[in-house]
């Protein structure tokens, strides 16, 4: 079995709930430095992870910046470990209270034009075809791919702060949930 890293990225510039923000914000500087402390974690591992991928997302995509480099390979941009998709009707402003309601139930019972809980099941399939991976990715995916190796219904499993990273055991085929990463202080809710 090997291992895959999930890193949720850095603290961005813009939260989720903050109207009117960047609809893909990049890090701050907490985020940045956050981003140098997780790369720093992995490469202190006894076996460092050797592939890096990220979610499309700006604040993914720097968060990895500083462990591909340290490495000198390219951070493979992977669609699968993306922020959860919001509803094609659902307008922007509303997104914090859909997410709200998604966090307290189950991925059968997210509202939306997506199926959800095959969404959770593509988020493991990523992780679980890349072993020896760091994956940057988001709060809500690291849940998916917690539900999906724990063999839980809910939608928020975990906690994970910024730039925690959980640890998980692959063949492959199957996946395994090792480590949780450190869990936030705050709720993200």
């Amino acid at each position: 079995m090997a291992r895959v890293y999930m890193i949720r990225h850095g603290r961005p510039a813009s939260g989720w709930g903050d109207h009117g923000s960047d609809p893909d914000p990049g890090l701050d500087a907490v985020g940045r430095s956050q981003a140098e402390a997780a790369s720093a974690a992995l490469l202190a591992l006894p076996r460092p992870p050797t592939l890096v991928l990220t979610s499309p997302l700006r604040r993914c995509r720097e968060t990895a910046v500083p462990f591909a480099a340290a490495l000198g390979v390219e951070a493979r941009v992977e669609p699968r470990v993306a922020e959860i998709p919001t509803p094609k009707a659902l307008p922007a402003a509303d997104r914090p209270d859909w997410l709200r309601a998604g966090f307290a139930g189950t991925w059968a019972g997210i509202e939306g034009d997506l199926d959800y809980l095959a969404w959770r099941d593509a988020v493991a399939a990523a992780v679980t075809e890349n072993p020896g991976a760091a994956i940057f990715s988001h709060f809500v995916a690291i849940n998916a791919a917690v539900s999906y190796a724990l063999g839980r219904p809910e939608v928020r499993v975990i906690q994970p702060d910024n730039a925690s990273i959980t640890v998980f055991e692959t063949d492959g085929r199957t996946l395994a949930l090792v480590q949780e990463g450190r869990e936030a202080e705050t709720q993200v809710l």
